[in-house]
């Protein structure tokens, strides 16, 4: 019997700086209830959906910069959007910054939940690759400071849920051929990304043209290649005077689109999704039990780069050249 997941992309437009926590919580309640009236299981909201995107400024104040965090999840400003997902029997996904007290110390994530049709948390994810800088770099248009305002998280787990193996990414994960392959050798069948992605690239303006179809190639790159689902999600237009990217899509194991946004506001876009649709591909061109060769792979861990190896060490020189001619 095959099992169907109706997926909502829950795209949102722009969240004004002033824009508070329960006018957001509105937009997204409006959206799921939405989603739920067209007979839908799950709906993917963006990262960071509950503020305007923060770390494109620099901000030194403490007590400002902890305003965009949530201690608890839900909060008093987040529990109606449960409450909402528990009445409707409807999932979500949502991604937000994440304030939390460990090991007797203040730390910051990036962080994403996946909520199950009674209301009830069922995974977290906390964003592994942080893009950007950590520096004061003023001579941009507008910063990127998730280095700064993050600690990287260490895992990407899979879970159950909606009857088959999910898992989650956060925006610059979706670039990562490693994200991918870490939730697809543990039988991931979809993957949910949220994502807050300028057109512009202040390092490499080159690129910027190149926006949208980079955003579509890793994604329809990371499905095929693992057999998953991947929904991808934006917070888009100009929010804030930084113009960002849309093209929120739904990609099959196949790699192909079959639903996507096609405004910059708040949009729904929906898709049938059979996760059994996953087996063809698990079970044969990407059967990864029968022809991945792990041991030919070393490298991936033992190197950070070209130049470093994981613990940050320089790449040692290759060893001297022997001539084994007799």
């Amino acid at each position: 019997m095959s099992r169907f997941v109706n997926v909502a992309i829950g795209q949102l437009g722009p969240i004004a700086k002033q824009e508070t926590r329960a006018q957001v919580v509105h937009r997204l309640s409006a959206l799921m209830l939405q989603a739920h009236q067209m007979g839908c299981d799950l709906i993917v909201f963006p990262e960071l959906a509950l503020t305007t995107f923060f770390p494109r400024w620099y901000i030194e104040d403490v007590a400002e910069l902890n305003a965009y965090y949530e201690r608890a999840m839900p909060g008093p400003e987040t529990q109606g959007l449960f409450d909402l997902s528990r009445k409707l029997g409807i999932g979500f996904y949502i991604g937000y910054g994440e304030l939390a007290v460990e090991e007797g110390r203040t730390r910051r994530y990036n962080t994403s939940i996946i909520v199950d049709k009674g209301g009830q948390i069922v995974g977290k994810y906390r964003k592994v690759h942080l893009p950007g800088h950590e520096a004061h770099e003023p001579w941009r248009a507008f910063q990127h400071l998730e280095k700064r305002y993050f600690e990287a998280g260490k895992d990407f787990p899979v879970f159950e849920a909606f009857g088959g193996k999910f898992g989650m990414a956060i925006c610059n994960d979706r670039r990562w051929t490693e994200t991918y392959r870490e939730m697809g050798v543990q039988g991931v069948e979809m993957i949910l990304i949220g994502y807050n992605t300028p057109v512009h690239n202040p390092p490499a303006p080159e690129h910027d043209d190149l926006s949208l179809f980079h955003n579509q190639l890793v994604m329809q790159a990371g499905a095929y290649q693992n057999g998953t689902w991947v929904v991808g999600v934006a917070k888009a237009g100009i929010e804030e005077g930084v113009d960002q990217i849309g093209g929120s899509c739904i990609v099959a194991p196949s790699g192909e689109i079959v639903a996507s946004c096609t405004t910059k506001g708040d949009e729904l876009a929906l898709a049938r999704c059979d996760l059994d649709l996953c087996n063809s591909f698990k079970e044969t061109t990407f059967n990864f039990d029968l022809h991945r060769q792990p041991d030919a792979y070393s490298r991936i861990v033992a190197r950070k780069g070209p130049g470093l190896m994981a613990d940050g060490s320089p790449v040692p020189p290759p060893g001297p050249k022997t001539d084994d001619r007799a």
